[in-house]
């Protein structure tokens, strides 16, 4: 089950009380409402500039429509990797399609799917508009306020 096996033994725990106060917080609760966006033409010198200011994911949108996500870690895996030009289209590179959540399902549900998709950044959704982000960082926050 990944970071949340609770127990710290490896288990699955999802019949646990510790699983109970993440069920009851929702995505929208904790997402990152800040969004980045960047044009699906946009080049990998570009993005890696907003990068540099401290950016650690930019949506992707190809005719006003979010289709994608580029990471700090999918630019440097996939631009070093592949000795990407600078001038090479960030769709070329970006994660697509973009994977997603509701923003009214349990921040339980966001960790299960960041662990079966081995993803650490999730759009959120509603009513089909990507209204935020939540990441696995935003994850660990909460589970870290959590009391026994």
């Amino acid at each position: 089950m990944g970071f949340l096996g609770l127990s710290g033994k490896g288990q699955n725990t999802s019949n646990n009380n510790s699983e109970k106060p993440l069920i009851g917080i929702l995505v929208k609760d904790i997402m990152s409402k800040q969004l980045i966006t960047a044009s699906s033409s946009t080049t990998v010198y570009q993005i890696s500039k907003m990068m540099e200011q401290g950016i650690g994911a930019v949506l992707v949108k190809k005719d006003s429509v979010t289709i994608g996500i580029i990471t700090d870690r999918d630019f440097a895996i996939k631009v070093a990797a592949n000795k990407y030009p600078l001038d090479t289209p960030v769709e070329k590179i970006a994660s697509i399609p973009l994977q997603t959540i509701g923003s009214n399902e349990s921040i339980l549900d966001a960790a299960k799917q960041m662990s079966s998709k081995k993803i650490r950044k999730l759009a959120v959704v509603q009513d089909n508009i990507v209204v935020g982000i939540i990441t696995s960082s935003d994850l660990v926050h909460q589970l870290s306020k959590i009391k026994k």
